[in-house]
């Protein structure tokens, strides 16, 4: 029984995950995108609203969902996916930056290639390694918040398994049977060890600094 509400709740963990990760990707992406090829106030006002994304944690987003929708997988994915965000955002417009700058860029721009061509055809396929990182280990601390919401009954509801409620439900009989909060427990940290670990692989992999070190 055990192991079967591991299985199902790791389809939970890993549909949170993806989506989330996916709209803070998709987003986070075409903001930050935007905001190197724009510059000026443009740049400015979405980095500013990006110092205000980080004020409002997935744990906290989810609570003000949850006041006024209710509890439910579908707000913890919004709130996952509004917290990662701001963090794409800037990381993406860090990227494009030092992009902009190399001489293949000064090129384009000098043949007549105007900035969203630019973006589309040499900034972004450029700092693609870096977003896919980034993505790796955002996935892993979605797998987390996921797990933290289910856990204060704000994310997966019953009947539907997830590690984080299991976690809770087990902290009633810790002294009965101590392993029905060691195995989800274990899952949890495993997945964001593995996804960690993950992560680090494919910088060296798609790091080309790295590549000539080795």
């Amino acid at each position: 029984d055990v192991v079967s509400l591991l299985l199902v709740g790791a389809r939970a963990s890993i549909l949170v995950g993806v989506i989330a990760v996916g709209i803070g990707l998709v987003v986070g992406t075409a903001l930050g995108l935007l905001a190197s090829a724009r510059r000026g106030w443009v740049e400015e006002a979405i980095m500013r609203m990006s110092d205000f994304g980080f004020a409002f944690p997935a744990i906290l987003s989810a609570i003000m969902l949850t006041a006024v929708y209710g509890p439910g997988i579908v707000n913890a994915i919004i709130a996952i996916g509004i917290y990662n965000i701001p963090t794409f955002a800037r990381i993406t417009r860090a990227a494009a930056n030092s992009v902009w700058s190399r001489d293949y860029v000064l090129a384009a721009r000098a043949s007549g290639k105007g900035p969203w061509a630019i973006t589309w055809q040499h900034v972004l396929p450029n700092i693609l390694p870096v977003l896919i990182v980034q993505a790796t280990i955002r996935f892993a601390i979605a797998i987390l918040a996921e797990a933290a919401l289910s856990y204060l009954g704000l994310g997966t509801q019953p009947p539907q398994p997830s590690w984080g409620r299991m976690l809770a439900e087990a902290q009633t009989l810790m002294f009965q049977a101590p392993l029905l909060a060691v195995w989800p427990g274990a899952a949890i940290a495993l997945s964001v060890l593995g996804l960690n670990l993950l992560g680090d692989g494919l910088r060296d992999v798609l790091d080309p600094r790295l590549q000539k070190r080795a």
